[in-house]
């Protein structure tokens, strides 16, 4: 516990970017963490109102089309894209970092990062909640496997992960989002997980596929505000 907290206070004093906007209720603004491997930009929401017990958290991790070191093109798609402009989703902090060009996504990084946007701004501890679509997909789910007791639920889309690691988190809520036509990650490997899931006791996991859909599943799955609606009913225990 010691060394967990040790870790989010560091990051905290590490939050920022030089020259950026400074964080302020009902806007999203670049920020950068400085971590032991670099640097890694990310666009962060704060709501307009607070509830006494902290608001909700998303995390959110884009696909490999938007890896590099211009973070305008994170929020092309999902959560960094529709925030300023949809009430379902403004209530939540939004985390949506970059993750550096050519490579894949660090989940100790990634949680580095949450635990530092956490000590700073103070979210509902039992409110933290995972999404990510395609490369950021397969994220989701090793970030949750690797730290299954941290969020309140997970949302990956159009990605894949590791069937042998469902017992991890065969207690997390998950909704699984793909395209039936999708050739780019195959249904399967989706399908694969909550497959395993289920086998492992999983009582709490859907997947919702979209028949005529390919690759593209992330925007009508990110355009229902029903996906924050049912977030907003999961809690960490």
């Amino acid at each position: 516990m010691k060394s967990l907290f040790f870790t989010a206070c560091l990051g905290w004093l590490t939050l920022g970017w030089t020259g950026a906007t400074e964080p302020e209720p009902g806007t999203q603004t670049r920020q950068s963490f400085t971590h032991g491997a670099g640097t890694m930009d990310y666009w962060l929401w704060l709501p307009k109102e607070t509830p006494a017990e902290g608001a909700p958290l998303i995390v959110f991790l884009h696909g490999s089309g938007e890896r590099g070191d211009d973070p305008s093109v994170v929020r092309k798609h999902g959560p960094p894209k529709l925030v300023e402009s949809m009430p379902a989703l403004q209530p939540f902090i939004v985390v949506s970092p970059q993750c550096p060009a050519g490579q894949w996504w660090d989940v100790e990084v990634i949680k580095a990062l949450t635990d530092a946007v956490v000590a700073k701004f103070r979210p509902n501890p039992a409110r933290l909640y995972l999404t990510g679509l395609s490369m950021g997909g397969y994220g989701t789910w090793a970030l949750a496997a690797k730290y299954p007791d941290f969020f309140a639920a997970a949302v990956p889309v159009c990605g894949g992960g590791d069937p042998a690691q469902a017992g991890r988190i065969k207690d997390l809520p998950l909704r699984v989002y793909h395209g039936a036509k999708d050739e780019a990650v195959p249904l399967a490997r989706s399908q694969e997980m909550v497959d395993a899931l289920k086998a492992a006791g999983a009582a709490d996991v859907e997947l919702i596929v979209y028949p005529e859909l390919a690759h593209d599943s992330w925007t009508p799955t990110y355009d229902d505000p029903g996906l924050y609606t049912w977030l907003l009913t999961k809690q960490r225990k």
